[in-house]
């Protein structure tokens, strides 16, 4: 899909979208499949950088949270169908699960992460939002995958990560398990995604799939993982390891 084509419908896609006019973009839609543009090129061509589109709108206080609401929830509707279309590609005997934040953004971003992956010939569990830590932990412990995907566009996602990654690496589960930080907020905040130990880093779900092909023994350095109280243990283990004292305390005769 060419750039002028991909502007064109943009502008024929957004307009309805916002107002919530479900005839209007699923008439969009059709038209686009019937002119040759594939399910695939729609979702990530059209579908993901509208949502941006409308979350940059929103951040910007040019759109209300109603009309926020209306888009988001009408995208996620033509997802899944578009989505349903999809090829299934071979497996790959690769295993992912996916979170995301609680809002109906994050849902909608981690939902088409769980399409394109499972399109690839990965094995998808999609948790969505609002999952316990705890809980997180106990699907990790079922299914044994060998990524765990972190989606997010809010800052207000990124503590609940942070904290996340910290008790994976305390409690060691799944040790050969690699975790990726996706989604805006990460794209917007270089280096966020190491900065609080994520072992791969990708702005959006199309590349996901790509970084996770590419990089399938990459891991995070203890440099790069979170910062705090189990940072701390981690690296004065290490220096232990290779025989350096953390401190060198003297006391006076």
């Amino acid at each position: 899909m060419s750039k002028s084509v991909t502007n064109s419908l943009s502008q024929q896609y957004l307009e309805p979208l916002l107002t919530g006019d479900r005839n209007a973009c699923r008439a969009c839609i059709e038209q686009a499949v019937n002119r040759g543009i594939s399910e695939y090129d729609l979702l990530v061509k059209l579908i993901w950088p509208t949502m941006e589109l409308v979350q940059t709108l929103y951040r910007e206080d040019r759109i209300s949270q109603s009309t926020l609401n209306l888009a988001t929830r009408l995208n996620r509707t033509l997802t899944d169908q578009l989505a349903a279309k999809l090829p299934r590609g071979k497996s790959n005997g690769r295993k992912v699960t996916i979170f995301c934040g609680d809002d109906e953004p994050e849902e909608l971003g981690g939902q088409l992460c769980a399409d394109l992956f499972e399109s690839d010939g990965w094995t998808v569990r999609f948790g969505g939002g609002g999952v316990p830590n705890d809980e997180v932990l106990k699907l990790i412990g079922e299914h044994r995958p060998d990524l765990l995907i972190m989606y997010g566009t809010l800052p207000s996602t990124v503590p609940a990560v942070r904290k996340l990654i910290d008790y994976l690496r305390e409690v060691n589960s799944c040790p050969d398990m690699q975790v990726m930080c996706c989604g805006g907020i990460y794209k917007r905040a270089e280096g966020l995604a190491e900065e609080i130990g994520a072992d791969l880093f990708a702005p959006d779900a199309q590349t996901a799939v790509e970084v996770a092909n590419d990089n399938p023994s990459k891991r995070a350095s203890f440099e790069q993982q979170t910062v705090g109280r189990t940072r701390r243990i981690r690296k004065a283990q290490a220096r232990k390891a290779a025989g350096t004292p953390a401190t060198r305390n003297s006391t006076a005769a």
